[in-house]
Parts: C-alpha cells; structure tokens; sequence
C-alpha cells in the first residue's frame, strides 16, 4: 500500500509537470496533427491545445491511459518485470494514470486561477481598499452612536423627577390595589 501512495503523489507531479509542459510549447501534438491530418483539418497556428491541454475530459482519459498502456507494454517486453499479470505492478499503473490525470486537473486550476488573479488583481486591490475604507467608517459611526446614546443616558439620569409627579406607590394607592 505504501508504494501506491508514492506512486500516486509521483504520478499527480508527472501530470503537472505534462500539462505545464504543454501549455508552454505543444510541438509534439502540431506533429502529430500535421502527420495525421490533411490540410484543410490541420489546426491552425495560434491554436494552444495539446494532448492534455485544453483538452475535453475523455481525448485526456484516452491519452492518459494509453500513454500508460504503451508504458506498460514497453516495460514488459523489454524487462524481466512482468506488468500485466502482477497485481501490484498493475494497481501501480492504474494508480499512476489516475493520478497523472488528477494533476492535469489540478494544473489546469491552478493556471487558471493564475491568470484571473493576474488580471483581477488590480480591481481586487481596488475592491480591498474601498471595503477597508467602509469598515473603517461604520467603526466610526459605532463609536459616535455610542457616544451619542451614553451621552444621552447620562442627561437623563441628570434631570430630576418632576415634583408634581406622582410616584409609583401614590398611582397604586389611587386604583385602590393598595
């Protein structure tokens, strides 16, 4: 269980390192494109998608899993491990294309995310000033009413009763409840 988990976190990396990779330059999947496609469906030359770069959710899968199927092909042939008739040699594989395809996802957020706070980040610090500048006169009102209120409280405990004032005991009396 131990070197699923390090092969997991190594593969989410491997998939960060890929799709970054492919957001920078994406010169093996134009070959590619150019290889397989005529003229006409050939992509155009300011058009950004890779392999795994701003790609759907399954041409990602299928790339991912065959990548990792070629991989694992090549190993067993070429080495003495045998991939496909070892459960743990192919628990690691899956474990590493599910992984490779969470850290696509994983990049893609945090490239995105990127470009919104770079283009963001004037408005949001103009945004953060004005809520601080608010916050700081609703404390100033709630200083001043406070003020305000104990200034109040404290006239009324200044003024004395009026004289012609019955009390509280007189007012009962008078409805006979005492």
């Amino acid at each position: 269980m131990g070197i699923d988990i390090i092969v997991f976190i190594t593969s989410i990396l491997f998939g960060i390192f890929l799709y970054w990779r492919e957001s920078n330059s994406n010169g093996v999947y134009r070959f590619f494109n150019k290889l397989v496609n005529s003229k006409e469906l050939q992509m155009s030359p300011n058009n950004p998608k890779g392999f795994v770069y701003k790609q759907a959710f399954i041409p990602r899968v299928i790339f991912i899993f065959s990548l990792v199927l070629i991989t694992g092909l090549i190993i067993q042939f070429l080495t003495p491990v045998e991939v496909f008739t070892n459960y743990f040699v192919l628990s690691g594989f899956a474990s590493f294309a599910t992984g490779t395809l969470i850290g696509t996802y994983l990049a893609s957020f945090v490239l995105k995310s990127t470009k919104v706070i770079e283009e963001q980040s004037e408005t949001l610090e103009d945004k953060f000033d004005s809520v601080v500048e608010k916050g700081k006169d609703f404390i100033e009102d709630l200083k001043n009413k406070d003020n305000k209120a104990v200034e109040e409280a404290k006239e009324e405990i200044k003024t004395k009763p009026d004289p012609n004032k019955k009390s509280a005991r007189e007012r009962l009396k008078d409805k006979g409840l005492m």
